[in-house]
């Protein structure tokens, strides 16, 4: 109950605050006093009207309650009336009950008013509520309207939105799908003028790649747009579309040749694809037209969708010139692999040969159809296997090793070829899934080789055996003829009749003269071929070696024996004796050492011998087999006296640290 008072109070005071409230209340004052005057006289034709429709003064009073109550419900509603003739049912009841001479009359016609004044507010009011609805109606139908509209335009967008879709998707080749997409721009926006400019980032500048409606001067002279210039321009640069309405009257104007073309409104829009400009887009007219929002975001669309499908077309182009470059080496290496002169075969991880040369074929013997069905590893004679696989295992590891390998390949009927093979991995996706093998025949080579070792040993045998010769007759011919001529003077030195001082200090002189070149022929036929190496071996050769080296120049050598000590072939000791010999003698010449170290290694399968000094050292060479190129003979004579013996050479040294020499031969 509290609460529909605090209603009906909220309800009045909202009343009260109307002006129409106060006008109805005047209304039923003036007729209310109106009704209770006698004195009040109305006007003559009023009175007139009254009397022809038969009423008296006080009914025609009660009929103009009406308009008060009416006008009430009118203005405030059913509540708004009801009041109203409560109020006015107040107003005239005291008189029909107390003044009126026709009680019975009056009270009728009070209700009456009482009535009918409701009947017609509601009545009233339900036809405003009726207008009200109908008014409400009528907007509905109006925003209806309006989004049907809207879906229609949307459709219409959508549809242009996938007319330009399926267009420029319907070719992956650039200059198809500007021209196609331009075309439908054209018919989309119901243009005269369409332009579509391609930028390029490393020149900076906009190309003209499609253009409808306009003339070939216009083409050439805006063919190209540098990044900034001009509407296009500036487009590409901001990012930002931009609505010109008349390029003519237009300051920024860059060229004139657009206003000799009559071009007046254009609107353009940037090309992009993943937030990056790659173009613009210009739609244009020879008049007048105002671009609406759903133009311009029409507009935007269709340049958002051509940006995606140059950036496409872009992407197909360079997967078409990846692919044709992927061709062509495809085509270079096929070429270079059917005619290499060197025999080239794949096998994978289980030694299947995959594709082979047609070298390969002359190298083995084999046709392709047999090398298809073959192992790769019964391609090489035993033992050869092994070794490639241990160079294989470093490259399925990751490391790049690049050497190359002597093997002897058995061909197809049984005799053998000496190659020189290189190895490498073929991968996919990343993974090595097989090996490429190189071989070059070097059987001819190899033989060459053979034979100019033989013929070398053959040489070296036969100076060796000269050498031998001339030391011998040195020392058993020379040198004792020598010492019966030194006996002889000495024999006519120790007589003094006869002699005078002069002759006999001659006679001592050419004495001791004949010791000197017997001492010299002594040590010449030594060099020449050592008598204890011959007689003793390797051992007692090279420390008699080590006491002349020392006695004659002066530098402290001594020999190492790391080993059991036994005899080698004589071939093998004459070479690790000469090759230990011209060691000491660069020592003495060019090291300016003050001792040397002469270190011998005897193993089970190989004998070494090492050099090594304390002198100034020198820069080694790359390789060895430059050599004799920078004119150090010496080495590059030790290095083949090695070679013929299946032996190696290497060399170590360092500017201020001596040096070492190091000879290995099989044993």
């Amino acid at each position: 109950m509290y609460g529909a008072r605090n209603l009906s109070i909220k309800w009045l005071t909202k009343l009260i605050r109307k002006p129409g409230f106060w006008f109805i209340l005047v209304v039923l004052v003036l007729i209310t006093l109106s009704h209770y005057r006698e004195v009040f006289e109305l006007p003559a034709f009023l009175t007139y009207i009254i009397s022809n429709l038969g009423l008296d003064r006080h009914a025609f009073e009660r009929i103009l309650y009406l308009a008060p109550i009416v006008w009430a419900g009118f203005l405030f509603g059913w509540k708004g009336s009801a009041v109203t003739s409560l109020v006015a049912l107040a107003c005239m009841l005291p008189r029909a009950i107390s003044i009126s001479p026709y009680p019975a009359d009056a009270l009728f016609e009070i209700s009456a008013v009482f009535i009918i004044g409701n009947v017609l507010a509601i009545s009233f009011n339900a036809l405003r509520k009726e207008r009200e609805y109908r008014s409400q109606l009528e907007v509905t139908r109006q925003e209806l309207q309006d989004h049907v509209q809207v879906i229609q335009e949307n459709e219409e967008r959508l549809a242009a939105l996938h007319q330009i879709s399926s267009t420029v998707s319907q070719s992956l080749e650039l200059s198809h799908v500007l021209s196609d997409a331009i075309d439908s721009v054209i018919d989309v926006m119901q243009v005269e003028i369409a332009l579509v400019f391609l930028l390029d980032e490393n020149a900076g500048e906009l190309t003209l790649a499609a253009h409808r409606g306009v003339s070939t001067k216009f083409v050439q002279c805006v063919g190209k747009l540098k990044l900034g210039e001009g509407f296009n321009g500036r487009v590409a640069k901001t990012g930002e579309p931009l609505y010109v309405e008349d390029a003519s009257q237009d300051p920024s104007l860059t060229k004139m040749t657009v206003e000799e073309e009559g071009i007046r409104s254009q609107f353009i829009v940037p090309l992009k694809s993943k937030g990056k400009v790659v173009g613009t887009l210009c739609v244009a007219a020879r008049r007048h037209r105002q671009v609406l929002s759903e133009e311009l975001e029409l507009v935007t669309a269709i340049g958002n969708q051509i940006g995606v499908a140059v950036e496409n077309a872009r992407l197909y182009e360079q997967q078409q010139a990846i692919a044709e470059e992927l061709r062509a080496s495809e085509q270079r290496y096929r070429e270079l692999f059917e005619n290499a002169r060197d025999a080239i075969w794949l096998h994978d991880l289980e030694e299947n040969i995959v594709a082979a040369n047609q070298a390969c074929t002359t190298l083995t013997g084999y046709s392709l159809e047999e090398l298809s069905s073959i192992k790769a590893g019964s391609l090489f004679a035993e033992g050869c296997v092994e070794n490639i696989r241990d160079m294989e295992a470093p490259l399925l590891k990751g490391e790049a090793l690049g050497r190359l390998a002597e093997v002897k390949i058995v061909r197809r009927d049984g005799t053998e070829a000496f190659a020189q093979l290189s190895t490498s991995p073929v991968f996919s996706d990343g993974q090595i899934v097989g090996f490429q093998h190189i071989a070059r025949d070097v059987t001819e080579q190899k033989r060459m080789q053979e034979n100019l070792r033989f013929y070398s040993q053959q040489v070296t045998r036969a100076q060796e055996e000269e050498r031998k010769r001339i030391s011998r007759e040195l020392h058993d011919d020379t040198i004792q003829a020598l010492v019966v001529l030194s006996r002889q003077l000495d024999v006519c030195t120790s007589r003094e009749e006869g002699l005078s001082q002069d002759e006999h200090l001659r006679l001592e002189e050419l004495r001791q003269q004949t010791n000197n070149i017997i001492q010299g022929i002594r040590r010449l036929s030594q060099d020449l071929r050592p008598a204890a190496l011959d007689r003793l071996g390797l051992l007692p050769a090279l420390e008699w070696l080590a006491s002349d080296v020392a006695e004659y120049s002066g530098i402290a050598t001594r020999v190492n024996v790391l080993g059991t000590e036994r005899r080698l072939l004589e071939e093998v000791e004459l070479v690790l004796f000469r090759t230990t010999q011209e060691a000491l003698r660069n020592v003495w010449r060019h090291s300016q050492a003050t001792e040397a170290e002469i270190t011998v290694e005897f193993d089970e399968k190989k004998t070494r011998i090492t050099v090594s000094d304390n002198g100034k050292g020198f820069n080694l060479p790359r390789t060895l087999g430059d050599l004799a190129r920078e004119g150090k003979l010496g080495l590059a004579g030790m290095q083949e006296r090695a070679q013929l013996v299946d032996g190696t050479l290497t060399a170590q040294s360092q500017l201020g640290h001596g040096s070492s020499i190091t000879i290995e031969v099989p044993t």
